[in-house]
């Protein structure tokens, strides 16, 4: 049975490690098995739930396109396009918004980590962000949706809605309820400087993440200076449990080198952590750097992104608006 598989980056610029192991290197692996069809969307309307600067943010469409395609994402093989310039995610936002109910997202937590304590000043999109991307992923017809642990409700409520719209219209299965795709390792990154919070770009130090455009140096000197603790490498999994920094730097690598924790920690049991970091480094290097250097080469060619995107988004729309008539005459319009 062939999967249709939605999921969505927004263009915050800067794509780290995080975003690799956690989403980017999964699409790699859906795009690449021809058992799925995968769009994947640059989803700008998402980002402007907090302020954008213009200019910052059509480079960092442009940027995100470029590490999808860098990373192995083939243009020819899914639809890569982004969410403003297809006009039916906007209008299904705003009829799924009326079939959704305030119970419903006022149980969100990610609103209520975003938003902190003063919820009164925080925008209306970033309270019904995720009623936007579950329009996202509804006008397709999506059957799975790659999720990580912070994602997974949004996804419920996702399903929620669409059952929602088939009992209220009496139309069972027009809006497909989609599975999620869950990670089971490694879905969360966690920084370099604190292994209890998740990679970030708004983190302050830039020793916290690895970048996806970092040279060889900026990497092999983050991992040399990674927050450890005093105690040899790990001899088992119960060890990891209190030891965060170490539990994310063994999850790192056992994730590049597609291994099991397990088996990561009977390689590295008792050795010190200077050890397992030079490898560490060497495997990201091998990693990152291909990938840094077609990212920069990439964003150097404005044209062939641009085009990308603008076939991308010509197949999206075309998807989107008939599934968007359907929903006009079975409401009425």
């Amino acid at each position: 049975m062939v999967k249709k598989i939605f999921s969505g980056v927004q263009p915050t610029g800067n794509l780290h490690l995080g975003n690799y192991l956690g989403a980017i290197k999964n699409f790699v692996d859906l795009n690449n098995d021809s058992q799925n069809h995968c769009i994947f969307c640059v989803v700008d309307l998402h980002a402007i739930t907090v302020s954008q600067d213009p200019k910052e943010l059509k480079k960092n469409i442009l940027e995100t396109v470029a590490t999808f395609i860098a990373c192995g994402i083939d243009p020819k093989k899914s639809i890569i396009f982004n969410q403003s310039q297809v006009s039916a995610h906007s209008e299904a936002a705003w009829i799924l918004s009326c079939v959704a109910r305030m119970g419903w997202l006022n149980r969100m937590t990610q609103f209520k980590e975003k938003a902190g304590k003063d919820k009164e000043k925080a925008s209306i999109g970033l309270y019904s962000y995720p009623i936007l991307m579950a329009a996202d992923i509804l006008l397709y017809d999506t059957t799975h949706v790659p999720v990580g642990d912070d994602q997974k409700q949004h996804l419920e409520l996702c399903r929620d809605i669409a059952q929602k719209f088939n009992n209220d219209f009496k139309v069972e299965n027009f809006l497909v309820a989609p599975e999620p795709l869950i990670q089971r390792e490694f879905s969360r990154i966690m920084s370099l400087k604190d292994g209890t919070k998740k990679m970030s770009k708004s983190e302050l130090s830039d020793l916290s993440r690895i970048n996806l455009t970092d040279e060889k140096e900026q990497i092999i000197n983050k991992i040399k200076k990674a927050k450890t603790d005093i105690m040899p490498m790990p001899s088992s999994i119960e060890e990891l449990s209190q030891r965060p920094e170490a539990k994310n730097l063994i999850g790192i690598y056992s994730s590049l080198c597609s291994l099991s924790v397990e088996k990561t920690i009977s390689q590295f049991s008792g050795k010190n952590f200077s050890e397992f970091k030079n490898d560490l480094s060497q495997i990201l290097v091998d990693k990152i750097i291909p990938i840094s250097n077609e990212i920069k080469k990439l964003i150097k060619e404005k044209h062939y992104l641009d085009d990308i995107l603008l076939k991308g988004s010509e197949k999206a729309d075309k998807m989107a608006s008939e599934k968007l008539k359907k929903i006009h005459k079975i409401m009425g319009f």
